[in-house]
Order: structure tokens, then C-alpha cells, then sequence
């Protein structure tokens, strides 16, 4: 999609650019800029707070069939804007902002009308709104209160994987009136789990298997800067067994990676071990040896950047990798 010369101009800006007219005290997360000319007319900020993220759309009385339940650090925060520019317009330069961003957009709807129970119609929004109140009084309150001068709303719903752990972002757009257009922006940020602490299921294996052709073996854990597994890897190597012998028609690379720091040789070896070290495992389990292929390719594919603690974290992993050659 093409992005418009607005948008850029959007994309430019910073959150440390505040609006003389905003409410005391607000803290913009810096993760969104504004639309020009938007004022912060509330904010509420809860750490470690539950949350529910809509999904789907609404599908029976005051239901909407799809969620994400998380936790974690939620800004909320309502921003109104006077005069010629639409709702429509405001909405779609968020939408073009998150995509800019490659945000995963789970839902992104405009609707002049404001009816039935699509993604981001009055019904939904309302079911929304009472899964995740305002919790503090104030201006947002107009976005769950219909008006006779009211235009049209839209949502966005997105999602973006960090080191440092995901972040949601709801936004709701609303022509409040023919001057007034009201965006309520919730950002959920939820930290990260330790990695591998939680130990993949087969059912995990499987969805991101026939979702994506390959699937990061968590769980798996290796004695510091050696191929040795540790004993807290049995769990995830059950789990691993349990679908090899489900689908004995499947074969795999198993594909180690490491972070970027050493040499590319070293890391490339250490690689190369661990993702044998993790064959020879499932190899003493029963599963057939010739069914996988032990790959290292040492920092050449990191998922996050290598100059944090958290990404380096993630880049040192294990995965399963489709194999459709099973005979070669």
C-alpha cells in the first residue's frame, strides 16, 4: 500500500513533540506518534494489569468469539482533534503508520454507518470497552457514549514481537461530531518470558510447523558457551518425541543458531554441535536418525538484534525445519 505524503510527515514526528493544550502530567509512549494537531485529553497508565485483546468480531449478545488474555504495562490514551480533518482520514493514517512499523494486524475496519457487529462497529467497541473499562473519569468517556452528530469509527488491532517482549496496540477512531474526532490508543506491553523456561507442546509444534515450515525448539537448553544439553531440556525433547511419533512421515533439519558475538568460526562449530547434540537426544528416544539432518549456521539468521541481553537471548535457539527431501 502506498504510503501518503501525510503519513510520512506523521512518521517523522516524535513523541517528545507535545501539544501545548494536553492534560497535566500525560507521558506519551513513544512507540505511536500522533496525527497532527491531536491533543491528549486523558491518560491512564497501569503496570501488570489483565487485559483482553479483541481478535475477531463480534459473534452474540455482548460477545466477541476471539481474544488474546495477557498482561502487562497498558498506556491508554484519549486524544481529540478539532476541525476539517475526519475520522477516516486520522484512521488511516494509523493504519499506514502501523504497517510502516510491520506490525501483525490482526483486524483493521472502517465503517461510515457505525452498525451491526463487525470488527469495530458500536457493538464491538462497546463489548471491548466493558472487558477493559476507563478506569478514571474523563473526556474518553465520549468514546463509549453515542451522539446524534456521531460519523463513523474504525479499530485497529495489531501485535509486535520485540526482544524485550510483545506489544498490542488498539486503536479506536471515532467522528464524534462534524469537528471532533476522538482516538482512544491502548498499548499493551507484556514482558518477556525468560527464555527457555517454557518447554514447547506438540500442539505448538504442529501449528507453527504448518504455519511457517519451522518451529524454535524452546525448552531447549545448553550448558554456558557448550553443546552439552542441560537436564531441564527433557521436558521439551518429550514434547518433540511425542510429535516425531505422531508424524512418522515428517522429516527435519535441526538448525542451531547462536548470537553475534565471537567469531563467525567459533559460532558456527558451536552451532553445528548443539543442533547434533539435540539429534543424538531424540536419536536415544527412539526417533529414527536418518528422519533429521543437524545443520549449523551460527549468527546468520538472528530474530532480534544482537546488541541487546534479550536479543541475543532469542538469537541463541534450536529449530525444526521442514525437510521435504525425507528420501535424500
Amino acid at each position: 500500500m502506498r504510503i501518503t505524503t501525510l503519513c510520512l510527515a506523521l512518521l517523522t514526528l516524535t513523541a517528545a513533540n507535545p501539544s501545548a493544550a494536553d492534560i497535566d502530567g500525560v507521558v506519551e509512549h513513544p512507540l505511536i506518534s500522533r496525527y497532527p494537531g491531536q491533543e491528549i485529553r486523558w491518560q491512564e497508565i497501569d503496570n501488570n494489569r489483565p487485559y483482553r485483546i479483541p481478535t475477531g468480531p463480534v459473534t452474540g449478545y455482548r460477545t466477541i468469539g476471539d481474544w488474546v488474555d495477557t498482561t502487562g504495562r497498558v498506556t491508554r490514551t484519549f486524544y481529540a482533534l478539532e476541525g476539517e480533518r475526519t475520522a477516516s482520514e486520522v484512521f488511516q493514517n494509523y493504519q499506514q503508520s502501523l504497517q510502516a512499523q510491520e506490525f501483525e494486524v490482526y483486524g483493521a475496519r472502517f465503517d461510515a454507518t457505525r452498525g451491526g457487529t463487525d470488527f469495530g462497529s458500536r457493538s464491538w467497541l462497546n463489548v471491548y470497552l466493558n472487558e477493559n473499562p476507563l478506569n478514571q473519569p474523563g473526556e474518553a468517556a465520549t468514546q463509549a457514549a453515542g451522539t446524534s452528530t456521531q460519523g463513523g469509527a474504525g479499530a485497529i488491532v495489531a501485535r509486535k514481537q520485540r526482544a524485550a517482549g510483545d506489544v498490542y496496540v488498539v486503536i479506536n477512531v471515532e467522528q464524534h461530531a462534524e469537528r471532533y474526532v476522538g482516538t482512544l490508543i491502548d498499548i499493551v506491553e507484556v514482558q518477556a518470558t525468560e527464555v527457555g523456561l517454557v518447554a514447547i507442546d506438540p500442539e505448538a509444534i504442529g501449528r507453527d510447523i504448518e504455519d511457517k515450515g519451522r518451529v524454535v525448539l524452546t525448552g531447549i537448553v545448553f550448558e554456558y558457551d557448550r553443546a552439552e544439553l542441560k537436564a531441564e531440556s527433557d521436558a521439551a525433547l518429550a514434547s518433540i518425541t511425542s510429535y516425531l511419533e505422531a508424524h512418522p512421515s515428517e522429516c527435519f533439519f535441526v538448525v542451531g543458531h547462536t548470537d553475534g558475538k565471537g567469531t563467525f568460526a567459533y559460532n558456527r562449530k558451536l552451532s553445528a554441535d548443539r543442533a547434533q547434540s539435540v539429534v543424538d537426544a531424540l536419536s536415544s528416544r527412539g526417533t529414527d536418525s536418518k528422519r533429521l539432518i543437524a545443520q549449523g549456521i551460527g549468527p546468520l539468521a538472528p530474530v532480534f538484534s544482537n546488541n541487546t541481553d534479550a536479543g541475543r537471548a532469542h538469537n541463541r535457539r534450536v529449530e525444526l525445519v521442514q525437510r521435504l527431501d525425507c528420501g535424500g
